[in-house]
């Protein structure tokens, strides 16, 4: 967030979630007004891909079998490097894809709930097999729905800029960055009558009579975009 910040010239910029140093991926980031709204996105679901090293042999069925084991809710300690308080928590692992194994090497991919530990799961798989494991790559390949087929570089980036500051053409920097609607587009939405925004934006609570329409069907406690 601290490049984005020098290079676009702006106050305020910050990120949807953490990415430790030597795992890639996708990293939202939200500039100026944008940063008010990065809540929906670090309460949202990650999909990642991570290379396993098992410490033994493994038979591929067994595996497979075991990755289906850790689907659904599953009990959780942050590792010892960890930036929280290390009690046990719930996290719910939406899918495990063995991609690839050879030898005692193995990809896999994740589709896992915010706050879930990506080695933690990996090393607790090694467990179970009996043979220990450990993460020796991580990519984190989607923020909910935004891809790393989205995904744009730093340099991209400053490049964008750069055009628009020099030629005044801004085409490729729209392509770089979103409309700030853009992170929520994953969430139900409500789009609320004009009669009831004023209100609204003071705190009331909207009643019925103020909604125009709704998305999808949701439930009591969802987080919501409302328009």
């Amino acid at each position: 967030a601290a490049w984005v910040k020098k290079i676009l010239g702006v106050e305020r910029a910050g990120h949807a979630g953490t990415l430790d140093p030597k795992v890639s991926g996708v990293l939202p980031i939200a500039v100026a007004e944008g940063t008010k709204v990065l809540m929906a996105l670090s309460r949202s679901d990650k999909v990642y891909v991570a290379v396993a090293k098992f410490h033994g042999d493994v038979d591929e069925e067994r595996l497979r079998a075991v990755l289906r084991e850790f689907q659904g809710e599953i009990y959780q300690k942050p590792p010892l490097r960890s930036a929280v308080k290390r009690q046990l928590r719930t996290r719910r692992v939406f899918s495990l894809e063995l991609l690839e194994l050879e030898g005692r090497y193995a990809v896999i991919k994740m589709h896992v709930e915010a706050g879930t530990y990506a080695r933690k799961i990996i090393h607790d798989i090694g467990e179970v097999l009996g043979v220990g494991a450990n993460m020796r790559e991580l990519r984190r390949v989607a923020v909910t729905c935004f891809t790393e087929d989205e995904a744009v570089t730093l340099q991209d980036l400053a490049d964008a800029y750069y055009i628009w500051k020099k030629y005044g053409d801004d085409t490729y920097l729209r392509s770089v960055l979103l409309p700030i609607e853009e992170i929520a587009r994953h969430l139900p939405k409500i789009w609320v009558r004009d009669s009831a925004v004023d209100a609204v934006c003071h705190g009331a609570p909207l009643a019925a009579p103020g909604i125009s329409k709704f998305e999808v069907p949701f439930s009591k406690g969802d987080i919501v975009a409302m328009f």
